[in-house]
């Protein structure tokens, strides 16, 4: 089955909160859309589950956040991949699209 979504259209920005859009859902994965407006954030949290995640920036500039206040830069096309249960978040210095993947689906 193949199945198109037109991400840019179904989901845009909002002033006073980041944005988040269910692209996918399956027993297999889900996939979710979240835009953040500059200086939006997506705070560090983490899933006590196993299983893996990927953060893909589609646009924009910002941080990838971790655990004790780490941070790594995150630009259009960076891609980060971690385990669910390892804390993660994210925070825009630009309007930012970033696709968030999960697998298996929480």
């Amino acid at each position: 089955m193949l199945k198109r979504i037109e991400m840019f259209k179904e989901n845009g920005f909002k002033d006073n909160a980041l944005s988040n859009f269910l692209v996918h859902d399956s027993p297999y994965m889900k996939v979710i859309n979240f835009n953040l407006k500059a200086g939006q954030e997506l705070p560090v949290h983490s899933h006590d589950i196993e299983g893996q995640l990927c953060l893909s920036v589609m646009e924009g500039r910002g941080e990838f956040l971790a655990k004790e206040g780490k941070t790594l830069p995150a630009e259009t096309g960076d891609v980060l991949v971690s385990d669910i249960a390892e804390p993660h978040g994210v925070r825009a210095q630009t309007d930012m699209r970033i696709l968030v993947t999960i697998a298996p689906p929480i």
